[in-house]
This record gives structure tokens, sequence and C-alpha cells, in this order.
């Protein structure tokens, strides 16, 4: 079971009681759960019980009675118990299904994990003064917005730069609105686009105007094309590079990536982690019109990666045999290479197999 399947169990528990009228309240639309932070209990935890006492009417830990007695028999969920004033936390039935079903659901989709629905029933216009970075930034909105299901228009104040083309940027409109839009209108990147290209070329211009927040300045200097480890844009599509690699060193060897196992050392635990989170990620970067969240979700995920790829290496040495244990660790670093190029593809940046 992933973080979402259990958002959505929570969310259809909450439904039922409120069907069999156990429970007067509106049915939100999403619930959220998050990893129990350290010293707390279970794996995942949930405040939808405090979110519904005061329009039930009933204390949170009544109400978190009610919906531990319509989640607890569902299958994956191996405990639920409730904590503090009405919080209740989740144990699944075996972390290891969980696991797997993260590696299975990235090899489904492939690079479009973490796309879905959440925001289907949405058509959204955006405006933005005629800026590079603005430009980059509402196109970067615009393809996380769309990867969750909803529809975009984005205008621009005048006729845009012929150099935005060579970043991938595409504008609906031009000139004033007739009715007042909201703005994309991040700090200027204070260049043109063809100054910022000459310098740096489109990958890198890309990721520096994305990367910082739309509040801060966006660095933009020579070290965005540093070829080493203190560049996380290098770091991010080298970790993409190197798992392609793998693939292609066990290809050598005679094996593939396991289809029915996760890694189980501890190493492993961080990226799996954030493979899983990677669905909420972009969602959340989608509704908050914030595609730093990705660079930034896509830097951890490189960081764990090589952690990792250190630790417990996916392809054998010397006279070692290709194991169970090398063909899991495969699966895991060939996930993290495609959740690498889908993040990296959703802010218009290319993911070389090679580096």
């Amino acid at each position: 079971m992933t973080p979402a399947d259990l958002s959505r169990t929570v969310l259809h528990a909450v439904r039922r009681a409120v069907d069999e009228n156990a429970l007067r309240a509106p049915v939100p639309a999403r619930v959220r759960v998050e990893r129990t932070r350290p010293g707390g209990s279970g794996d995942y935890a949930c405040a939808v019980a405090l979110q519904l006492a005061g329009p039930a009417e009933l204390p949170a830990l009544e109400v978190a009675r009610i919906l531990r007695e319509r989640v607890a028999a569902e299958p994956g969920i191996g405990r639920v118990e409730i904590t503090g004033p009405g919080f209740l936390s989740f144990t699944l039935d075996a972390p290891s299904d969980s696991d797997l079903a993260v590696l299975d659901a990235v090899r489904e989709q492939g690079i479009a994990y973490g796309h879905g629905g959440a925001l289907r029933d949405e058509i959204l216009q955006f405006h933005h003064a005629r800026e590079v970075r603005a430009a980059v930034t509402a196109h970067a909105v615009r393809r996380l917005l769309v990867s969750q299901g909803a529809r975009v228009r984005i205008s621009c104040d005048e006729a845009g730069d012929p150099e935005w083309s060579r970043l991938g940027v595409t504008v609906d409109a031009y000139g004033t609105p007739p009715v007042p839009l909201p703005r994309i209108r991040p700090v200027p990147a204070g260049a043109t686009a063809g100054e910022l290209l000459e310098q740096l070329g489109a990958d890198a211009v890309r990721w520096g105007l994305l990367r910082p927040a739309g509040h801060d300045r966006a660095p933009l200097g020579d070290d965005l094309l540093v070829q080493g480890e203190a560049n996380p844009l290098f770091r991010v599509r080298y970790a993409h590079a190197r798992a392609r690699a793998l693939t292609r060193g066990a290809a050598a060897l005679g094996f593939t990536s396991a289809a029915d196992a996760a890694p189980h050392e501890a190493p492993a635990r961080p990226l799996l982690d954030l493979l899983a989170d990677h669905p909420g990620v972009l969602l959340a970067a989608a509704r908050h019109r914030a595609p730093d969240r990705v660079a930034r979700q896509l830097e951890a995920v490189a960081h764990a990666f090589f952690d990792f790829h250190d630790s417990c290496p996916p392809l054998p040495s010397g006279d070692e045999k290709p194991s169970a244990a090398h063909r899991s660790r495969l699966a895991l670093a060939e996930a993290a290479g495609t959740v690498l190029a889908g993040g990296l593809s959703l802010l218009g940046i290319s993911a070389p197999a090679h580096l």
C-alpha cells in the first residue's frame, strides 16, 4: 500500500462513516497522511479526526474511534492506533509489500509515475510579463498542473521573445486580458533568454530559473555548468545516467531487475520513502504553482540514490555472481532513474542516458 493508497482508504472510511450516519460532517476533498515523525507510532499518521471534530460536533477522539473501526479491516492495514488528541497512526501489514507496490507503480507508469487526476475538474488561466523567468516558470507550472489533470491557458503582456522557443516555452495569447488573471511573477532573471542561452544552454538555464523559489533571486552563474557533485543539476542528471548504466551493465552480465522484491537493506529505506512520496510532491507542486519543489525532490532522490548505490552495489564485482539481492537493488536503482527522468521532464530538462 502506497501513501496515496492509504490516503484513499482513509477518505473512503470517512465517506462510509458519513453515509452510515455515524459521522455528520462534510467529506473532505482529500485526506493527508504523513510518515510518522521520530518517536511516533506506526508507519504513517493522519490528523483527519481533528479536522472533522468541529463540523461533526464530537470530540476528536470519538471521531478517531469511528474511523479506526472502518480502516482497521481494510487490506494492507496491520494496526490502527489513536494517539495524542486524536491522531490516527497506521502500521501497514507488510512494509515490503508497500515498497513493492511503489516499485511496481514506477515500472508500470514510467516517467508518468506521480501523474494523476486530482485536478481534472480545474480549468485555469495565468498571465505573466514579457520576462524570461516568468515565461519559463509559467511553462513549468502548466506542465505540473496538466500532469494532475488540469487544463491550463497561459497569456503574456506582449509578444514573446523569439528565443523563448529554444527553452520550450509556449504562450497561448498575448496582450492585456479582458479580465484580471492570476499572475506568475517570480523575481526577474535580469538577463534576456538569448544572453542566458549563450552563456549556459537550455537545460542549465531552465534549472537555474526554476530551482529557487519564485520569491528568491535566481543564481545564473557558470557553476550551473560544473561537471561535479557540487552542482545539483549535474548530480541529478548523473544519478539518472548512472541508473541507466546499471541496467546496461546488468544486461551485459546476463541478469535483469527483480519484478517481485524490494531491497531490505537499511540504506534503501530513504530512497524507497522518497519514491513513495513522489506523487504527493508533484501534486503539492502543482497546487502551489511551485516547480522549485520538484527540483528539490529530485536533488533528494539523487542524494539518496548515491548513498544507496555506494552502500549496496546493484552489480556484482569481481568473481561475485548475480544474486537475488542484486536483482532487487537493481529494481530500486531503475525506479530511481525513472523518477529522476520524469521529474526532469516536467521541468523541461533533458535526462541523458550517458553523461
